[in-house]
């Protein structure tokens, strides 16, 4: 189902964007980057160097397969995304997008759970430490936060997910 682009749609769209234009010498691509793949979400995850964050990653796998009772899939070349959401611009512009996902990057771990249309503010006092940017949170490893919480998190994500597209679980 097709919905006008929320906030937490607009951070997909604008960092794939900016890497485009990085990568095309400043010229923007007409068609997105961000899309899900056949690659092995295993073998992406075995592949990451850092122990603690491979690690890491095989727990927010379990976590978001069980709040989402989704399997995951690859979305471009290291996001790992859980469920489907179909995005239109007014412009006519479209193209889909995981409802939650993560990426265990080498500076942290990015987990895309987060959206202005939604106050989390509660949860996320509760966190622990962690830093969020407009659609994620950065964490440098989940030892330093509240494993119940980003659960919680992810859960109240994946509803709205939902509740924005007006489609149904």
């Amino acid at each position: 189902m097709t919905h006008l682009v929320s906030v937490h749609q607009a951070y997909w769209r604008n960092y794939l964007n900016n890497a485009a234009q990085a990568l095309c010498g400043g010229v923007q691509m007409s068609e997105n980057k961000l899309r899900e793949t056949d690659a092995s979400v295993q073998e992406f995850i075995d592949g990451v160097e850092n122990k603690t964050r491979r690690n890491d990653a095989y727990v927010l796998l379990d976590l978001m397969k069980k709040v989402t009772g989704t399997e995951p899939k690859m979305w471009g070349t290291s996001i790992i995304g859980f469920g489907k959401s179909h995005y239109r611009y007014e412009s006519g512009r479209e193209g889909d997008e995981p409802r939650v996902g993560f990426s265990p990057r080498k500076a942290n771990l990015a987990i895309y759970v987060l959206s202005r249309d939604q106050n989390n503010d509660d949860l996320l006092a509760r966190l622990g430490k962690h830093k969020s940017g407009v659609a994620c949170l950065y964490v440098n490893k989940l030892a330093d936060i509240d494993l119940k919480v980003l659960e919680e998190l992810i859960a109240r994500s994946w509803k709205a997910s939902f509740e924005a597209s007006g489609a149904s679980k």
